[in-house]
């Protein structure tokens, strides 16, 4: 349903803000790595901006630190609507290795409104690419299918409890 309403609100060409909420720089080196002529995202019609007000999309980057939260939010309000956000990166999905740090407010969603999400430490930039197209629904969404298995114990839980206590028999002699 939200592909078919960005297919009608984005028509034509995206054109995308990036914005460094605190990244390590890692994803902004793929975000700018999707824009050179190896994989050339401006034949698809998306080309950076130098300014919110010009764009339709906002790439966030990177756990959003406390100095700059108000300017993150600042640069969303200037975005004009109908607009996305798409965290990209593992920080902007929920603060990465620095979510319970004392500058660190969260991952890009504590901010601002974010419609898509591209994890990894740093996603490939055929991720971003594939991301962005199947917000557009210019590609399908495709899935690896998940096993899920029995956890197998070399021995009984039963058996395993006995044995420890067994084994443990200072621990009786402390309690009388």
């Amino acid at each position: 349903m939200l592909a078919k309403l960005c297919k009608k609100a984005f028509p034509r060409s995206l054109w995308v803000y990036h914005c460094n909420s605190g990244a390590c720089n890692g994803c902004d080196i793929e975000i700018l790595n999707i824009l050179t002529p190896y994989y050339d995202v401006e034949r698809f019609g998306i080309k950076l901006v130098g300014s919110p007000r010009h764009a339709d999309v906002m790439l966030l980057s990177g756990a959003v630190t406390r100095p700059t939260l108000p300017l993150v939010k600042k640069a969303y309000e200037a975005i004009p609507a109908p607009k996305l956000v798409f965290g990209i990166g593992s920080c902007a999905v929920g603060g990465g290795c620095w979510f319970d740090t004392y500058n660190v407010t969260g991952g890009a969603a504590t901010a601002v409104p974010v419609n898509y999400y591209v994890p990894g430490c740093p996603p490939r930039p055929e991720a971003i690419i594939y991301g962005v197209a199947l917000a557009l629904g210019l590609v399908d969404k495709k899935a690896a299918p998940v096993e899920l298995k029995q956890v197998e114990f070399p021995i009984d839980a039963y058996e395993r409890n006995k044995a420890w206590e067994e084994r443990n028999v200072i621990y009786e002699l402390l309690k009388h």
